[in-house]
C-alpha cells in the first residue's frame, strides 16, 4: 500500500475513533434527556446506528474493495484468457513428441524447418489472438469482406483475380470477445496458371492455421469449391460459409440459393452458420437519374461471428493448437518413415544382387530352390534395425523362413521364374543358360522379400489384418510391373548377365539330373532348411561323381627334319 494511502488510513481511524467517542458521549446526554419520549428516542438511536453503518461501509468500499477490483482488472488485462488444460496439456505432449522425432531426422533443413514451426506453436500458448482466415474463390469478395469487417478500407476491391499476392492480416476487436482478432485476407483459389497455383497452395496453408474460416463464395458451390472446404471440414476446420453479394439476387432467387447450399454442406457446416452478406452492394440508380451507393449489409456475419466467439472462442483457440501440433508431429513421422524406407530400400538392394552372385557363381540343381536365396536372414535382422527393431539372428531364420515357405505356396517362385526367363529373352534374345535365369531371379525373389519385410517393420512387427499372404502378394504385383522389369533386367545384365557371360567355360558342363519330387513346395521347403541350418543336405539324391576326363599315354619319338639345310 503507497504511504500516501496508509497515513491517510492511520488518521482515518483515529478521526473514526474519535468520532465515535464523542458521538457516544453526547449520544448518551441526548438519550437522558430524552427519556420522557420512548419513542423519539429510539427513533434517534436507529438513525445514529444506520448512519454509523454507512460510514463503516463507506470506509471498508474505498480502502479495501475498490482497491481489490481495480488490481483484478489490471490483472485481467495483463494475461490473456486460458485455452483448456487438457487441449493445452495434450498440444505440449505432442509439441515434446515432434522434438523427439526431429532428433532422429538425418535432413538439416527439414530438421531446423520442423523446429522453427514447434516454437510458433509454442507461442500460440502465450498470444491472445483469435485468427480468422478468410478463404474462396478469386475475386468472390473476400477483401471486401473483409473491408466491411473492419470497418474502414484494408485493401483493394473490385479488382481482377490474383491481386492478394500474400495473406495479409489485420486486427479487430468486437465487442464481448476479450481476445484480439486477427483477420487474414488469403489469395484466391482455382486461378489458372503457375502462379495461380503457388497462390492457392498459400491460401490453403493459411486455412489450416486458422481457428476459425470465413468460405466465401459468390453463387451457388461448385464442386471444385467443395472439394478445398470438405477437406478442411475433415481435419477440424471451424468454418462458417458466406455468400456474398447477395444483394444481386432477387429475395426469392436469394433464399432459394440459400436453402441450397444449406443442403449441400449439411455434413460440413451448421445451417446457421450459412449466412448472406453484401460485402460491396453494387450502386443503383435513382429515379432523379443520380447513382446512390448502398450501405455495405455485413451485419449477418458479424452477429454470427461474435456468437460463434463467445461461445466457442477458447475452445476454437486449444483445437487449433492441438491440431498444429498433431499435424507437424505427422509431418515428422513422415519424414523418418522416408528416412527408414530409403535406408532399408539400399539394405535389400544391396543383398538382392549378393544374393543373385552367390546363386549364380553355385548353381543349385534345382531353380525351385532359388526361393531360399529370396530370403535371408541377415537381411531381415539389418532392416530390423533401421527400424529400431533389435531382432537376434534366431529370430531373422523364423520369419525368412516363413516368408520362403510363402513364397513357394502361393506359386511366386514358379511365376518369377518365368517373368524372368521371358524378360531375359526380350533384353538379350536366344536363351538364356540356367546360372542366368537363376541368379537374376533369386535377385527379384530377393526384392519382394525384403520388401514384405519393410512393411512388417513399418507396421510395428505386423503383417496387418490380411496377414503375411496379402503383404507378399502386393509386393509381387507392384515389382511385376512393366516399367520396374524393364529397369531390373538392364541392371541385371550388367550386374549377373555381364560377369556370367565372361567367364563361362568353352566346354558344356554335363547336365545333372536329379529325382522329381512330389511337390514344389516340398522341394522349397527342403532347401530352405538347408540353406537356413548348416548342416543340411541340399539334395536328396546324391551328387554325380565329377567328370575329369584323361589323355591316353603315347610315347613321343625325336624325328628329324626332312632337311638340315637353312640356306635359300
Amino acid at each position: 500500500m503507497p504511504l500516501s494511502r496508509f497515513l491517510l488510513l492511520i488518521f482515518g481511524i483515529i478521526l473514526i475513533l474519535g468520532l465515535a467517542i464523542w458521538l457516544i458521549d453526547s449520544l448518551q446526554r441526548l438519550f437522558w434527556q430524552l427519556s420522557y419520549y420512548p419513542l423519539l428516542s429510539q427513533a434517534l438511536l436507529f438513525l445514529i446506528i444506520v448512519l454509523i453503518g454507512v460510514l463503516i461501509a463507506a470506509f471498508i468500499y474505498y480502502f479495501f474493495w475498490l482497491p481489490f477490483q481495480q488490481q483484478r482488472k489490471k490483472r485481467a488485462r495483463r494475461s490473456p484468457p486460458r485455452v483448456p488444460v487438457a487441449k493445452t496439456e495434450a498440444a505440449e505432449e505432442t509439441l515434446k513428441a515432434v522434438r523427439q522425432q526431429v532428433a532422429q531426422i538425418q535432413d538439416e533443413v527439414a530438421r531446423r524447418e520442423l523446429l522453427s514451426r514447434s516454437h510458433e506453436i509454442e507461442q500460440t500458448f502465450s498470444r491472445g489472438e483469435i485468427r480468422v482466415v478468410v478463404f474462396g474463390t478469386g475475386s468472390a469478395g473476400k477483401t471486401s469482406i473483409v473491408n466491411g469487417l473492419m470497418g474502414r478500407m484494408v485493401g483493394e476491391v473490385g479488382a481482377p483475380m490474383g491481386t492478394t499476392e500474400v495473406g495479409e492480416t489485420y486486427a479487430l476487436r468486437l465487442k464481448g470477445v476479450n481476445r484480439e482478432i486477427l483477420i487474414t485476407d488469403t489469395p484466391g483459389i482455382l486461378e489458372a496458371g503457375v502462379a495461380g497455383t503457388r497462390r492457392e497452395q498459400l491460401a490453403r496453408q493459411l486455412a489450416t492455421e486458422a481457428d476459425l474460416l470465413l468460405f466465401v463464395l459468390d453463387n451457388d458451390l461448385r464442386q471444385s469449391e467443395y472439394d478445398p472446404l470438405q477437406a478442411l471440414a475433415e481435419i477440424g476446420k471451424r468454418s462458417l460459409v458466406v455468400l456474398n453479394k447477395s444483394d444481386l439476387f432477387p429475395d426469392r432467387d436469394r433464399e432459394t440459393i440459400l436453402a441450397r447450399l444449406r443442403e449441400r454442406v449439411r455434413h460440413l457446416v451448421a445451417p446457421a452458420d450459412v449466412v448472406a452478406v453484401a460485402a460491396r452492394p453494387q450502386v443503383v440508380l435513382l429515379e432523379d437519374g443520380q447513382w446512390f451507393q448502398p450501405e455495405p449489409d455485413i451485419m449477418p456475419l458479424i452477429r454470427r461471428m461474435v456468437a460463434i466467439l463467445r461461445a466457442e472462442g477458447e475452445d476454437l483457440v486449444a483445437d487449433n493448437i492441438l491440431l498444429q501440433s498433431q499435424r507437424l508431429s505427422e509431418k515428422a513421422r513422415q519424414l523418418i518413415d522416408s528416412q527408414r524406407r530409403r535406408q532399408a530400400e539400399k539394405i535389400v538392394e544391396r543383398f538382392q544382387w549378393i544374393g543373385a552372385g552367390v546363386v549364380a557363381a553355385t548353381p543349385l540343381p534345382v531353380v525351385d530352390l532359388l526361393a531360399a536365396a529370396a530370403v535371408n536372414a541377415q537381411m531381415v535382422v539389418e532392416i530390423g534395425r533401421v527400424y529400431g527393431c533389435d531382432i537376434n539372428t534366431e529370430r531373422g531364420r523364423e520369419l525368412a523362413l516363413s516368408l520362403g515357405k510363402t513364397l513357394a505356396s502361393l506359386g511366386i517362385v514358379k511365376g518369377s521364374i518365368t517373368l524372368v526367363t521371358t524378360a531375359l529373352n526380350l533384353s538379350i534374345g536366344g536363351i538364356m543358360v540356367g546360372r542366368v535365369i537363376q541368379g537374376v531371379t533369386a535377385a527379384y525373389l530377393t526384392r519382394i522379400a525384403g520388401k514384405s519385410f519393410i512393411e512388417y517393420f513399418r507396421h510395428d512387427q505386423d503383417w496387418g489384418d490380411g496377414g503375411i499372404t496379402e503383404v507378399v502378394q502386393r509386393q509381387f504385383q507392384l515389382n511385376r510391373r512393366d516399367e520396374f522389369i524393364k529397369s531390373f533386367i538392364q541392371e541385371a545384365i550388367t550386374r549377373v548377365v555381364q560377369p556370367l557371360q565372361l567367364s563361362e567355360p568353352e566346354l558344356d558342363e554335363p547336365e545333372l539330373n536329379e529325382p522329381e519330387l512330389e511337390t514344389e513346395s516340398e522341394l522349397t521347403e527342403l532347401h530352405l532348411e538347408a540353406e537356413l541350418e548348416p548342416g543340411l543336405p541340399l539334395s536328396r539324391s546324391p551328387h554325380p561323381e565329377s567328370f575329369s576326363p584323361s589323355l591316353e599315354t603315347t610315347d613321343w619319338e625325336t624325328r628329324p627334319l626332312e632337311t638340315d639345310d637353312w640356306e635359300s
